[in-house]
């Protein structure tokens, strides 16, 4: 695994959660926070994680050292004892499964036993960590669901204030309602809460993904709640992306776009533009493939090698061509001079056409551009994954990983902000 964590001034520590093939934890991890304990129940993903950052833990409870590998404790959260972690840790990191309450779903909400948020809340009143990052679907803000979020938000105020297992959800909400109204005895059990619905493009992820990300503070620490909502601001826009294939600067980094690309894409620019707002242009899919950020770039896919067989591609792994792309009606190509479409864990099949990318490549035939499957790699660097992270099991279990995935880049934007909220926090008199 490459060094992905500079040398921090604070040694600020962190718990993964739901960690899959490692997005979040990359992330934590990159923003400077050493992990000390890590959770996964899937095998494949923990097969993933051991190759390229964890070992496993065992039943033997152990506190890492900055040089060690991440302790992996594989199973089911519900199994895995925190407390001998109580006090210790800077933030506790997850992205609980979101079946329950995405469009893909079975939309059964807090009715479907996977919802593990009461995992999130247990790890909390266990540890007691300063801060909490949490990712998840947007579907939490459909109306349907919304007033079950709503109570989400307040369990994560209140997580001290555990659920009676005989209570509904809604009988224990009037309960924090009210709790919520009192001053607290100990502000260490009580957390001020923000939900940001983000796109990750708009944070320099090649890649349309509408999310929500809700972080809490513990309210001792005094954290100024709307500092931190100026400082995590989106970073990138598509309308800054517009000007700089309107002025050039695009395209200079792209010189051997074919002009009929070119023009296609720009003929469909007007309705895209709006007044100059400091923001930096949206990554699109071809930035990712080209590596424009540091990256090398990825090298092209034959046509005649769509055979599922690896071979050397520039010495990349899991760069491999994979036949039987089709484009329908409701299943449409990403499209190279945008960010690619949400990534998916495809648990059902990807019905949107989103594994698949149109080239610069004519199909005189057909009078249109030639179209493919994306490799495992590609998808890796749409979901800002380093080259060097190696992904285990069959192709469709390493998709599966990456479209359960946190992007590095998005995770570790708000993890820095979060680490940079605490500094100050213990800076204050």
């Amino acid at each position: 695994m490459s060094d992905l964590a500079e040398e921090p001034t604070v040694d600020r520590t962190s718990v993964e959660l739901f960690a899959g093939g490692g997005g979040l934890a990359m992330a934590v991890h990159g923003a400077g926070f050493r992990p000390l304990l890590v959770n996964e129940m899937v095998r494949y993903a923990c097969d993933t994680l051991k190759l390229n950052a964890a070992t496993t833990r065992g039943e033997v409870e152990w506190l890492p050292t900055r040089q060690d590998q991440w302790p992996l404790v594989e199973g089911d959260v519900r199994e895995v004892d925190f407390s001998y972690l109580w006090d210790r840790v800077d933030l506790l990191a997850g992205g609980p499964p979101c079946q329950p309450f995405s469009l893909g779903g079975v939309a059964k909400g807090d009715e479907d036993k996977r919802n593990m948020f009461p995992e999130m809340f247990r790890a909390i009143r266990e540890i007691q960590p300063k801060a909490v990052i949490c990712e998840n679907v947007r579907g939490l803000l459909r109306p349907s669901f919304r007033p079950y979020f709503d109570y989400i938000e307040r369990e994560l105020q209140l997580p001290f204030e555990e659920r009676d297992e005989a209570a509904s959800w809604q009988e224990h909400d009037e309960i924090l309602r009210r709790r919520l109204g009192e001053t607290p005895s100990d502000p260490k059990q009580r957390y001020q809460v923000r939900t940001f619905p983000v796109n990750a493009a708009d944070y320099g992820v090649p890649q349309i993904r509408n999310r929500i990300i809700l972080v809490a503070f513990r309210t001792d620490l005094g954290v100024d709640l709307d500092r931190f909502e100026q400082s995590v601001r989106p970073t990138h826009s598509e309308s800054a992306l517009a000007r700089t294939m309107l002025d050039g600067t695009y395209w200079d980094r792209h010189p051997r776009v074919p002009s009929h690309v070119r023009r296609r894409v720009m003929s469909r620019l007007s309705g895209a533009i709006t007044i100059a707002d400091g923001t930096l242009p949206w990554r699109t899919l071809r930035d990712a493939i080209a590596g424009t950020d540091g990256q090398p770039p990825l090298p092209p896919v034959p046509w005649n090698r769509l055979d599922r067989q690896e071979y050397l591609l520039g010495g990349v792994t899991d760069h491999i061509g994979w036949p039987g792309a089709r484009i329908y009606a409701g299943h449409t190509p990403n499209e190279l001079d945008r960010p690619a479409k949400t990534v998916k864990a495809g648990v059902h099949g990807v019905p949107g056409g989103e594994s698949v990318m149109l080239t610069d490549d004519l199909d005189p035939s057909a009078d249109a551009y030639r179209h493919r499957y994306m490799t495992v790699r590609e998808t890796a660097r749409v979901m800002t994954f380093p080259d060097d992270w190696k992904l285990a099991g069959p192709r469709g279990e390493q998709m599966r990983q990456l479209g359960n995935a946190v992007p590095v880049v998005l995770g570790e934007f708000f993890a820095r902000k979060i680490a940079e909220a605490l500094d100050e926090a213990d800076q204050q008199p």
